[in-house]
This record gives structure tokens, sequence and C-alpha cells, in this order.
């Protein structure tokens, strides 16, 4: 019977089908290594075999997504707490290990001695039920918006192949009565045979705004062509195939809007993000999901630093204050604070006043918002550690 250790370290190279696990002791001695199939079952017997190795068990992942969600609510269920590992950090410590091999168990085996060697990785916390609704909306939202990103372009292209002077004429992302006009007219002859007082009526009938201008507009181009292109029939169908899929998406994103809406105010700190200028209840969604539990950060510098709001410096010798932009951050985070704070300075504020004071400095406007973003995390994340909500005018202290 094989001795039981008093610590051991498990390293999981995790996937959508099945994981690696590899388990190793003080002296990097591989002590269990096997592959562990994505089910409840599989997991729970490789995590009994686990624990019987040793009194204490440390855990390292390198995917913290959907391919591991159910090994760590199980590993969460247990009384198990694992850290995670980027993938970026198991590429250059395989280097560091003998053999130029790839494979699943040599991955399992490195991301185990990574964690047996260093005691810095973030711990992953399983999120709760709130957390876990706001990140598949979230996530959902933005697949939605990337669909519709590349509808549009994909309808402005076979548009500029029959009729490019309409193409031309609307900005299809923004303008509904466009699309609603391409459902039903995509060529210069249709619009022309239907005149501006039909198309104005039928515009009108569809609910569009201001329904004449959008016909005049589409009679002024469909009058500047007369040729019939090639392809024209076909083209005409899928561009109002594509004109109806873009609205009927534009409707699922305005449902799923108020979803999130609905189920971000139930966030107990949800008031304070939005007090926030630029913060809304999208962005304010994606912040709880990418910050997380924020007791873990311990100052306005960690929650910033997190966002890649900080510069790390590159010295070397006598090269010193070269700083840079850094490389592990979490994008998410970043975009989130980078958005609210481009929308906070469209509006007189205290935002705005200091955009242009960085301006004025000479900063570009990249980095005038970025040097924003950094004094808002400073700012929100003493909000939620004081439990109050965003004021123009700076908080009276109290005298002792």
């Amino acid at each position: 019977m094989r001795e039981r250790k008093a610590r051991v370290w498990t390293g999981i190279d995790a996937g959508k089908g099945h994981h690696w696990a590899a388990v190793v002791d003080e002296t990097g001695a591989t002590l269990w290594s096997r592959k562990v199939d994505n089910d409840e079952a599989a997991i729970l017997t490789a995590l009994g075999e686990i624990l019987d190795l040793a009194d204490e068990v440390r855990w390292a992942v390198d995917i913290s997504g959907t391919s591991s969600a159910l090994l760590l609510a199980l590993l969460a269920a247990h009384g198990q707490r694992a850290v995670y590992v980027p993938g970026r950090t198991v590429n250059r410590m395989s280097g560091a290990y003998r053999g130029e091999a790839k494979n699943d168990a040599r991955d399992a085996y490195v991301i185990a001695e990574t964690a047996r060697h260093r005691n810095d990785f973030a711990a992953i916390d399983v999120p709760a039920q709130l957390a876990a609704d706001l990140a598949l909306l979230t996530g959902h939202r933005s697949d939605l918006v990337a669909d519709r990103t590349r509808m549009i372009n994909r309808l402005r292209d076979v548009l500029t192949g029959i009729f490019p002077a309409l193409e031309r004429a609307f900005d299809y992302s923004s303008q509904k009565g466009a699309l609603v006009l391409l459902t039903g007219c995509q060529t210069p002859g249709a619009i022309r045979r239907r005149g501006r007082a039909r198309l104005t009526a039928w515009l009108a009938n569809r609910s569009v705004r201001s329904a004449d201008s959008v016909a005049a507009t589409a009679l002024r181009a469909a009058r500047a062509q007369q040729a019939a292109l090639p392809g024209e029939e076909i083209a005409a169908q899928i561009v109002a195939d594509l004109a109806g899929q873009i609205l009927a998406l534009d409707d699922r994103l305005k449902r799923i809007d108020k979803q999130i809406r609905e189920t971000f105010c139930s966030h107990p700190q949800a008031e304070i993000i939005e007090s926030m200028p630029g913060m809304g209840p999208t962005l304010g969604a994606e912040f709880v999901v990418a910050a997380g539990d924020l007791s873990a950060y311990v100052d306005a510098g960690h929650l910033a630093s997190a966002a890649g709001l900080v510069p790390v410096p590159r010295d070397s010798g006598r090269r010193t204050g070269n700083l840079h932009r850094p490389k592990r951050y979490s994008r998410r985070l970043r975009r989130v604070f980078y958005l609210s704070a481009q929308t906070s300075i469209i509006r007189d504020g205290p935002n705005r006043d200091f955009y242009l004071k960085k301006r004025g400095e000479g900063c570009k406007h990249v980095q005038a918002v970025i040097a924003l973003a950094r004094r808002r995390a400073s700012v929100l994340w003493a909000l939620l550690r004081d439990g109050r909500v965003f004021t123009s005018a700076p908080p009276v202290t109290q005298a002792a």
C-alpha cells in the first residue's frame, strides 16, 4: 500500500471531452496520472482516488471557462479550491523540463509542478448564481452583436455589387428604416416602379420614422442608376433575407438587454455601480462578471492592475523609467473601464474635465481616456468599499 503523503499538487489539463490529471509530491515525483472523462461519475472517481493520496491536495487548472465548469463545481462541492495557471505560463514552463513532447499528460505534469513552485496564482471561485447568470447573458449578447456586425458587412458587400448608390445612402448599422426598406425593395428598378408616395406609405405602415425622408433618399439613389447588373435578382433575395435577419436580431438584442437589466438590478451593489457616469446596466453587468469577487482586490491599485491600467517597468541597468503596457490582464475588465470612461466624457462634469486636462497636457485621445479609466477604477473601488453612490461633490470628512 502506498504511503499517504502530507501534501500533493494536482495539475489538470482541462478539455471539452476529457481532462488529464497529474499528481506530484514535494519532490516532483509523479504519483498519479490519468485521463478523466468530463462527466460527473468519472470526475468524482478521480477526485476520490486523488484525495486518498494525501492529507492536503492543492489543485491547479489551465482553463477557467465552460470546459472546466463541471470539474470546478465538483471540487468546490467537496471543499477543494483550485488555482488558475495561465496557458502562457504553462507553455513557457514546459521548456524547463526534459523532452520536447507535447501531450496532455506532460501538460498536466507541468501545471502541477508550476503550482508546486509558485504560490502566487489566483484562486478560482465558482461564481454565485447571479454572477453565473450575468456571465451567460453578457456572453450571449456579445455573440449576438458579433453576428449582427458580420451580417451588416455581408449585406453591404452584396448590395454594393448591384446597387452601390443605395449602399452609400444609409448607415445600416443604426437606421432601422433603411433595413425595413431592403426587405421590400432592393434594386433601382423596384424602387422607381413603386414611386415616392407608395414607398412612403409602405414604410409608414411598418412604423418607420421619417418614412418620407427614407423614401426620398432611396428614390434619388434609384434615379442615379439605370443599369441592371448581372446577378441582380439573386442578390436582391440575399439582401432581403439579410435585412430580415438583422431586424430579427435587433429584437433579440432588445429582449436580452431587458433581461440583463432586470438581472443586474438584483445585484446588491447595482445602484453603486450604475451611479458612476458612463456605467449602465450592460457595462455594469460585464464589470460584475469580469471583476469577480471584489474582496480579492486589497486596494484600488490591484483592481486597476487587473484591468491593465497600470504600466509596468522594463528597466535594465541604467535604463530606468521605461514603462510599458502590461501583457497579463483581464481584457474584458479593461474594455469595461475604457468604454465607460469614453462614454462619461460626452457630458460636462468631472470626467470630462479630467479628460480635457490630460489633452491639455499633450496626451492623445486614447492616452487621456486610459488615464481617466485609471482614475475611475480608484473611484469605483472606493465607492464599493464605502457602500455609497457617486456624487460630483467630494464626500465631507467627519471630524474625529
